[in-house]
């Protein structure tokens, strides 16, 4: 047994450890400008933060109860981990066009910067993910309780409590909102947890090799050992009841996680600096997976054999070295699960203040005039946002303290972010996905969430009726939370997945296919696509030189619209011929100059057919620039002009200069010789126009006179006919 105070003297000593790893992490990056190079180890060893207490302690009170299902957790995000090529690396590349700074920020980028969306995203997280948060605090409570002798020192339960969430909240400020970073970058936060994860998987592995080789004689003893108990349900694949489904529940949950949760989000995405990183942690990340969970099974099995009650599963890690007396590898323990519950702490506390002050506080502050001065208080902002996180999940581990809500509180948050992968990979890869679909997607599955997992949580913990979960309400049987439309049989887990995903799938995809978004949007959406397939790293080159558009895309953006007029062969022939023509059909990629003169003749062919006013019209609601292109557009309009009125303002300086004119006067001048100019272009117009209307007579001048010698040639052939016939009369 330790003492309370000792306890908290080795976690002090081990955060400044941590804290003075990220300043020198931060200091060397300053002095030698490496931000944006960063260290592909670093970034895949930080990924790790996806193993929490759950891993740390719940892993093997999984296993105890229901064997090797417990694998399904890291299945499903291995098979995710395999398609990072084709998902996470699309999620850089968009991350570093537009500056995405959250799971949030981007699905709404995504959808026209929509700030519902974003909202809606945020509230789904704070609600989802909070509970989480509260098995975090609730782990380290419990721990800390279980090595000190709490009940001697008359510390109660609840001041602990208190203590670790107060020491959370420091500790989350300090490493994660020390400051506010432009970039949403914490490359020494990301140090210090990368430290904690390396301590977390040496301590699991030093408890199981102790556990395997010093308790009993390595793998083979404790399988022929749990045969002989009769234990041998820790072993098994199919543990549990409907074990098949709750495997591919899981393994959908985990796939999902591993790309949805806020903490993954950030590590994998807003904290990446390189994207060619992702070949380092596609083999490395899996490597860790593989090391964490090889002592899972031992651990599970020592502590039902050495007799220790099952409902203290989750902390065999603790109980088992210290059964056997042996306080150094209890400390380490401690330590290491201690590391995996801050590290999920910090990350998405952190993750979760930066979203909820973006897209919730902010937009409630800009819209009240007399709360925008507030806005430079965003650093001290967040720093509420965070207390209030952390004191209200604190709040949550005591009031659900003996609830079943605590055992099963991770795959619940699962669930939630489960939440955002129709809208997130219908983002990625279907260019017809819209706002509204997404919107409507995202608050279905929400409210299945709420209505088949939350809700009877709150039942069985006695804040509401518990007819509603065994009648449903009003008496309406199909209603009921836990068996939504007579779907019975299932693990919750497994019936709110199937019913939050049919709504949340089905609501996106008509949302999507009846609603027609605006231009803005549409524009978006296709530089949105554009940034995940192409890379962002260029020099830069003066405007208009720099061939940075995919012309293939846009090749197929003018098929597509002249198949509206045209058949669909001529259509591909029109646009080859233009192409060719001007010579970038080989070309990858063509300039901003290069595309406008392509666009002018498509609109050219297509006034042949539909004339050119209904041309240009069509041109002006199809084609689409994105925010750069229009950029450039204006930039190389506003040279032009520049160029011209310099060209003109030099040759009446010149004549100004001859006349020794300056100041106000030449201003009048200038004015006078504009007011000319202009005068002459509508006069050059004017004629134009007038040669125009001459043109046109002319040309029907001309038709006539075709007509008439059309005519005329007719007519002569008549009489040359008429003639030989005569002539072949008088002969015969």
């Amino acid at each position: 047994m330790f003492t309370p105070l000792s306890v908290i003297l080795y976690v002090t000593v081990y955060m400044a450890l941590l804290f003075a790893i990220a300043q020198v992490v931060e200091k060397r990056i300053q002095s030698k400008g490496e931000q944006r190079k960063g260290n592909r180890w670093i970034y895949a060893l930080s990924l790790a933060v996806y193993h929490t207490s759950w891993t740390f302690y719940g892993s093997v009170g999984f296993a105890a109860s229901s064997g090797l299902l417990y694998l399904g957790i890291y299945g499903g995000a291995l098979i995710g981990i395999a398609f990072w090529w084709y998902t996470l690396r699309r999620m850089i590349q968009a991350k570093e066009t537009f500056r995405v700074t959250s799971i949030a920020d981007f699905i709404s980028t995504r959808y026209n910067r929509s700030q519902r969306i974003a909202a809606l995203v945020t509230i789904i997280a704070l609600i989802g993910i909070v509970p989480y948060i509260s098995l975090q605090l609730k782990a380290i409570i419990n721990s800390f309780e279980l090595i000190t002798d709490t009940s001697q020192t008359g510390i109660s339960h609840d001041l602990i409590g208190l203590i670790v969430t107060v020491f959370m909240i420091g500790f989350t400020i300090i490493f994660g909102v020390r400051k506010l970073d432009p970039t949403e970058r914490h490359q020494g936060m990301i140090a210090a947890l990368v430290a904690e994860c390396l301590v977390k998987l040496v301590a699991f592995t030093a408890v199981g090799f102790f556990v395997t080789y010093t308790l009993f004689d390595g793998f083979g003893d404790i399988v022929n050992r749990l045969h002989q108990a009769e234990l041998s349900h820790v072993i098994s694949f199919s543990a549990t009841e409907n074990s098949g489904l709750m495997w591919i529940t899981l393994m959908i949950l985990s796939f999902s996680a591993i790309h949805n949760l806020p903490r993954q989000f950030h590590v994998q995405v807003v904290e990446n600096s390189n994207r060619d990183h992702l070949k380092t942690a596609m083999w490395l990340f899996p490597l860790y997976i593989l090391l964490i969970n090889i002592f899972v099974v031992p651990i599970a099995a020592a502590g039902l054999l050495n007799g220790i009650s099952p409902e203290h599963a989750d902390y065999f890690v603790l109980l088992l070295p210290q059964q056997a007396g042996s306080d150094t590898l209890t400390l380490l323990a401690f330590i290491g699960g201690f590391s995996a519950a801050t590290g999920m702490i910090i990350i998405t506390t952190m993750t979760l203040s930066t979203m909820a002050s973006n897209h919730l506080v902010l937009p409630i502050l800009e819209s009240f005039p007399a709360l925008k001065s507030s806005r430079s208080y965003l650093l001290q902002l967040r720093w509420v946002i965070v207390s209030c996180i952390l004191l209200g999940s604190f709040w949550f581990a005591q009031e659900f303290a003996d609830s079943y809500i605590l055992a099963a509180i991770g795959l619940l948050s699962f669930v939630a972010v489960l939440q955002f992968t129709p809208a997130m990979f219908g983002g990625l890869f279907w260019k017809k996905g819209n706002s509204l679909g997404a919107f409507l997607g995202l608050a279905s599955g929400f409210i299945i969430w709420c209505y088949s997992l939350l809700i009877p949580t709150f039942i069985k913990h006695g804040w509401l009726s518990a007819t509603l979960l065994t009648e449903g309400p009003w008496q309406i049987a199909m209603l009921r939370p836990e068996a939504l439309f007579g779907l019975e049989g299932l693990h919750p887990v497994t019936h709110a997945l199937i019913w939050s995903m049919l709504f949340n799938i089905g609501s996106y995809i008509i949302g999507s296919l009846i609603f027609s978004p605006n231009k803005s949007e549409r524009n978006l959406t296709t530089e949105f696509m554009a940034a995940m397939t192409t890379s962002s790293s260029r020099r830069a080159r003066p405007t208009g030189l720099d061939a940075y558009i995919l012309l293939q895309p846009k090749l197929e953006e003018a098929k597509s619209l002249l198949s509206e007029y045209l058949n669909e062969d001529k259509a591909e022939a029109e646009v080859h011929t233009i192409a060719d023509d001007l010579q970038v059909l080989e070309k990858p990629k063509v300039t901003i100059i290069e595309l406008v003169e392509f666009h002018r003749m498509v609109e050219h062919v297509l006034a042949g057919s539909i004339g050119a006013a209904s041309a240009h019209k069509a041109i002006e609601n199809t084609i689409r620039y994105n925010s750069r292109e229009e950029a450039d557009l204006k930039a190389l309009y506003s040279h032009i002009v520049t160029e011209l009125q310099t060209t003109e303002k030099d040759s009446l300086n010149k004549e100004a200069g001859s006349s020794g004119g300056y100041g106000y006067g030449l201003i009048e001048d200038l004015q006078t010789q504009i007011d000319e100019l202009e005068d002459k272009v509508r006069s050059q117009q004017k004629h134009i126009s007038e040669m125009e209307t001459k043109l046109e007579h002319r040309y029907e001048e001309i038709f006539k006179y075709r007509m008439e010698t059309q005519k005329t040639r007719q007519d002569n052939e008549v009489l040359r006919e008429e003639l030989r016939v005569m002539i072949g009369n008088k002969e015969s």
